[in-house]
């Protein structure tokens, strides 16, 4: 942009920012320090430089702008405490009958890719044999409440229009075929039914479901969603944390895609790797 291009977005957003502020010529002046007739200057269409940078500095602090975009240089006009305050929510993640907050985010995001890491196994996954057995003592959910979750996930992604790629790590995998962890009191019978599901829902639903296993030993991640570029959640247990930021998105997005590119089982692997896990539950 030339000198004459900054001086008139910098007179369009200065009076955008106070009828934003509700305040007139003479207040802004008289807090910023300077006369109401070099407001009325900066004002003027006439104008076609800029004032000085300590003056554009006292008037973006006064009116709680961002200094880069009253000189055209952001589209973002709030100051970055507002940002940093405004670009996370926490919301709770229970009780809840349907967590009506995860299927709103499922259903706005209809069209986008979600990029989904599990806690554990994916919850549209799960048989309702592991759900009872690992929720059955949880704090903060019932088996029944992740049934409806599990159900509604499941119908979702048999959308026309869904892109959902899941990436899990091998160990998780291969520690619930093995009776590892959480696992250990799940009977053989509920494990190869559960992978057998898995294998059937690969294969049914894909390539719109893709799902990728890493290794934990390169890689690693928290339990995430990426709602396409709407928002993306972190999943705390008794909690969600929600980024609203296109930038905040951006790099849980940026995590994800690094989880693709370790993946050491492909999505179109998956059910052959899983075919064979199963041959080892006893």
């Amino acid at each position: 942009m030339d000198r004459r291009e900054v001086a008139e977005i910098f007179r369009t957003r200065l009076s955008e920012a106070m009828q934003r502020s509700e305040i007139n010529r003479t207040a802004l002046a008289r807090k910023v320090g300077i006369d109401r007739s070099t407001l009325s200057l900066l004002l003027s269409d006439d104008m076609d430089r800029l004032p000085r940078a300590d003056t554009v500095a006292a008037l973006a602090s006064t009116l709680r702008v961002s200094l880069d975009w009253l000189l055209g240089l952001s589209h973002e006009a709030r100051i970055g405490a507002d940002i940093l305050l405004e670009s996370l929510q926490i919301a709770p993640s229970g009780p809840s009958p349907d967590d009506e907050g995860l299927a709103r985010w499922h259903q706005e995001a209809r069209g986008y890719k979600i990029r989904y890491v599990p806690t554990t196994l994916p919850d549209l996954v799960k048989t309702e044999a592991v759900i009872e057995h690992e929720y059955r003592d949880f704090a903060a959910k019932s088996a029944g409440q992740i049934k409806v979750v599990a159900r509604d996930l499941l119908d979702y992604s048999h959308m026309p229009d869904t892109d959902m790629e899941i990436c899990m790590s091998t160990q998780a995998i291969t520690g619930f075929a093995r009776k590892e962890g959480l696992w250990q009191a799940l009977t053989a019978k509920a494990r190869r039914r559960q992978i057998d599901r898995l294998v059937q829902l690969s294969d049914e639903l894909y390539p719109s479901l893709r799902i990728y296993l890493f290794d934990a030993l390169t890689h690693y991640s928290v339990p995430l969603t990426v709602f396409g570029p709407l928002r993306a959640v972190i999943y705390l247990g008794q909690m969600y944390f929600v980024f609203n930021t296109t930038e905040h998105i951006r790099v849980l997005t940026r995590h994800f895609d690094q989880l693709i590119r370790g993946a050491v089982v492909p999505a179109e692997q998956v059910p052959d790797y899983l075919r064979s896990l199963r041959k080892e539950i006893k």
